[in-house]
C-alpha cells in the first residue's frame, strides 16, 4: 500500500515539552494521526494534549527511557505502514506533508526519507560526496538526523529481520546514525527531499528551566554513545583508542575548573570522563538528568 494521509502516523517523543509541543502539532494536518510518547508519568500533560487535539493520543512511558525506546513504542503502536518521526521542536511548512507523501509514492523503494532543514549551516543529513547533491532533485544520503525521519515500516522491518527498529541501548545521541548504518549495510535506500522543508529550532525540545541538567546529561551520553557506536560497528579496541584522547582532555579540564572554582564547568567535564569510563566498563547508558 502506498503512502497517504490515511496510511501515515506521526510519532513525537517528548519530555517536559509543554512550551513548544503546540507549535509542532499545529503544523501537522489534523487528518493525520499523531502518537506522542511522553517520557514520564505526567498525567496533566497527557490530559492537556488529548483534550485539545482530537487526532492525538499520548502514551506515558512512566520513566525517561530515551529517544530510541520512545520511538520504538510509537512505531509499534502505529497502525499505518508509514511513520513520520518528529522532535517536538520541529515545525512543518504548509506543503511539507504533500511533498513528502508525493515523493513516497514515487519512490517505492525508500526505507527512510526526510525533508531538508532550512538551516543550511546545520544540514540534517550526511553524504559522502556532496557533488551528488542537486538542490532540485531528491538525493541519496548515508544518514539522517533523527529530528525528522519518515519510515517505511514494512521495508525496514524486512531488512532488519524484525528486530527493534532503534537500538535501545542508546539513550541519547547516535541512535539514528546506528539505524541508518544498519539500513545502508543491508542496501536500503535513504533519501533527502531538497524542495521539501522543515524548521528545527534545535535543542529546544526540553524546557529551558532544565537547561543545566540537560547539558550535563548531553555531555555524559555523547561520550558514552560514541564509544558504544564505535564498539558496535568497529570493535572494542577501536572504541577505546578513539575515545581515550577525549577522556584525557576531559579529565584535565575537570581538574582545571575545580581549581578555578567553576562548579558547573567542572561537572560538564566530569560527566564527559564518566561517560567514557562507563562505556569502557560495559555499563549501560544509565545516567538521567535530574528533572522533577
Amino acid at each position: 500500500m502506498s503512502i497517504s494521509r490515511q496510511n501515515l502516523t506521526v510519532v513525537i517523543v517528548t519530555l517536559k515539552s509543554q512550551h513548544i509541543i503546540d507549535k509542532c502539532i499545529q503544523s501537522i494536518d489534523r487528518n493525520i494521526s499523531i502518537i506522542i510518547v511522553e517520557n514520564s508519568d505526567d498525567e496533566v500533560f497527557k490530559n492537556y494534549i488529548e483534550n485539545k487535539y482530537n487526532n492525538v493520543s499520548c502514551i506515558l512511558s512512566k520513566g525517561n527511557i530515551g529517544m530510541g525506546a520512545g520511538n520504538n513504542i510509537g512505531i509499534n503502536l502505529a497502525k499505518s505502514d508509514f511513520v513520520l518521526l518528529l522532535n517536538p521542536d520541529v515545525v512543518l511548512f504548509d506543503d511539507t506533508l504533500d511533498k513528502l507523501i508525493k515523493a513516497g509514492q514515487d519512490l517505492a523503494n525508500f526505507v527512510l526519507m526526510s525533508p531538508i532543514s532550512v538551516n543550511d549551516n546545520y544540514p540534517n543529513y550526511k553524504i559522502k560526496n556532496k557533488k551528488n547533491i542537486n538542490k532540485l532533485n531528491i538525493f541519496e544520503v548515508e544518514s539522517l538526523d533523527g529530528f525528522c525521519m519518515l519510515i517505511n515500516k514494512k521495508k525496514i522491518k524486512l531488512i532488519l529481520n524484525d528486530v527493534k527498529i532503534f537500538d535501545e541501548n542508546f539513550f541519547m545521541y547516535l541512535e539514528n546514525d546506528d539505524l541508518c548504518k544498519r539500513v545502508k549495510d543491508m542496501k536500503g535506500k535513504i533519501y533527502v527531499l531538497p524542495y521539501c522543508k522543515i524548521k528545527h529550532f534545535g535543542a529546544k525540545a526540553v524546557s529551558e528551566h532544565y537547561s543545566d541538567e540537560i547539558e550535563l546529561s548531553r555531555n555524559w551520553h555523547w561520550i558514552w554513545s560514541k564509544f558504544y557506536f564505535s564498539k558496535k560497528h568497529k570493535g572494542y579496541y577501536h572504541a577505546v583508542l578513539q575515545g581515550f584522547p577525549k577522556f584525557i582532555t576531559s579529565t584535565i579540564k575537570f581538574i582545571f575548573y575545580i581549581l578555578i572554582l567553576n562548579k558547573f564547568k567542572s561537572k560538564i567535564y566530569y560527566n564527559r570522563a564518566l561517560g567514557y569510563l562507563n562505556a569502557l566498563m560495559g555499563k549501560s547508558s544509565w545516567y538521567r538528568p535530574k528533572i522533577d
